[in-house]
């Protein structure tokens, strides 16, 4: 019994100009180096490509492209046995703001390097999730379908990782109110 209509596809090339953008945010996230980015953007497409692009159903086009997106992060991390460390907390949409005040842009670099932080220290299975969830608005539906693992697992799996992020961050808070209020030393 076939459908009288197949399902939809999407091209290689329509996934990259719709969602190459995500991609690279969310390899940034997941701790590739920046250096780096574009190579691995271009491995996730080539893996895509080889894979015939996209075709509709639980699964959404972002969740698809983040579980590739996933396992190049981890190989381009095994590959640089190197610091996890960056030149700019700039997120890559964001390295040249048009007309921005300088205020906002130190601002949010300061946010933006403490959810750097924050990330950083999960694991990278719980800083997938956080990101795909909290930061990019994918649906556990849709993890779970591009995983092929239950819902309730991936709620679990989020609930976890927004815990450890929490820590972290308070941790990190902790961290900086000491730097900002030094104990005062007997003269």
């Amino acid at each position: 019994m076939s459908d009288a209509f197949p399902p939809e596809r999407l091209s290689t090339d329509e996934l990259f100009r719709r969602h190459a953008s995500f991609v690279a945010r969310l390899l940034y996230h997941l701790g590739v180096a920046r250096a780096d980015i574009e190579d691995v953007l271009q491995e996730v497409f080539i893996v895509v490509h080889r894979l015939g692009g996209y075709v509709c159903g639980p699964a959404t086009p972002t969740s698809y492209l983040a579980s590739i997106a996933y396992r190049a992060a981890a190989s381009a991390r095994r590959r640089s046995h190197t610091q996890r460390t960056r030149s700019s907390a700039a997120l890559p949409d964001e390295l040249a703001a048009e007309n921005a005040n300088p205020l906002q842009l130190l601002e949010r670099s300061r946010e933006q390097q403490q959810l750097a932080a924050a990330l950083e220290r999960l694991s990278p299975e719980a800083r997938l999730l956080v990101v795909l969830v909290d930061l990019e608005g994918e649906s556990c539906a849709a993890i779970a379908a591009s995983e092929d693992i239950p819902v309730g697992t991936v709620y679990w799996r989020l609930h976890r990782a927004r815990g450890k992020f929490r820590d972290a961050v308070r941790r990190l808070e902790a961290k900086t109110e000491l730097v900002r209020r030094p104990e005062s030393r007997p003269l």
